[in-house]
Order: C-alpha cells, then structure tokens, then sequence
C-alpha cells in the first residue's frame, strides 16, 4: 500500500509554476487600469440610474441598470474561471473584449439617463 503514497503522477511535485506561467507587471497594470475603468463607470452608472433625472427613479433606468449588472455578472465569473486556471489563455481576450463592451454600455446609458443630445421643448412662445 505504501507504493501508491509514493506515486508524482508524473509530477515531481517541486513544478509550483502557475497553469498559465508567470504574470508580468505590465499585465497586472493592465488588467487593474481596465478593471478599475469598468468598475468604476458601472458604479457611476449604477448610482446615475437611481438618481437621474429625479427622484423617484424611472423604471427603465433601472430596467437598464439591471441588463448591465446582469452582463458583469457574466464577466466576473469568466475572470473567476480564468483566475482558477479552468480557462486557457485566448480567453483573456474575451474578458478584454466583454469589459470594453460593458464600457460601451455603461457610457450609452449615461448619456441616455442625463438626456444628453436632446435638445429642450420651448413652450414659451
């Protein structure tokens, strides 16, 4: 019974790389810049939803608010995943491309929650 302690499994059990080798300072730095680009607009919009254009809050805005936190959610799992090494490394790439989507979203929903691009009815003739 002792032989089956013994066993590596092909592993010499001194291999502590990580899956996907070593993360350089200039990934980490871009993966804080955009993270805390997207977080922080998806915060702004998220508060934008509830606050603009007056209390009480209109229900699309908050209709809109929930669409993109369900989108983080997604997104947040896929950068659980790809942190626990169950991704390969080409999806960092879609996790790139999810986050500029959320972005993209989150920058349209502010324009369309402080009415930017509307010009204001005159009824005083």
């Amino acid at each position: 019974m002792d032989d089956f302690t013994a066993r590596t499994y092909g592993t010499s059990g001194l291999d502590d790389r990580p899956l996907f080798g070593e993360t350089s300072a200039r990934d980490r730095l871009i993966n804080l810049i955009v993270g805390g680009i997207a977080s922080l607009l998806v915060i702004v919009t998220i508060i934008s939803s509830f606050v603009f254009p007056s209390l009480p809050p209109k229900p699309l805005n908050i209709f809109f608010a929930i669409c993109i936190l369900l989108v983080c959610g997604s997104v947040l799992v896929l950068i659980f995943w790809y942190r626990q090494g169950e991704l390969e490394p080409k999806f960092r790439n879609l996790i790139y491309y999810m986050l500029g989507s959320i972005v993209l979203l989150c920058i349209c929903a502010n324009l369309y929650f402080h009415d930017v691009g509307h010009e204001k009815q005159n009824n005083a003739l």
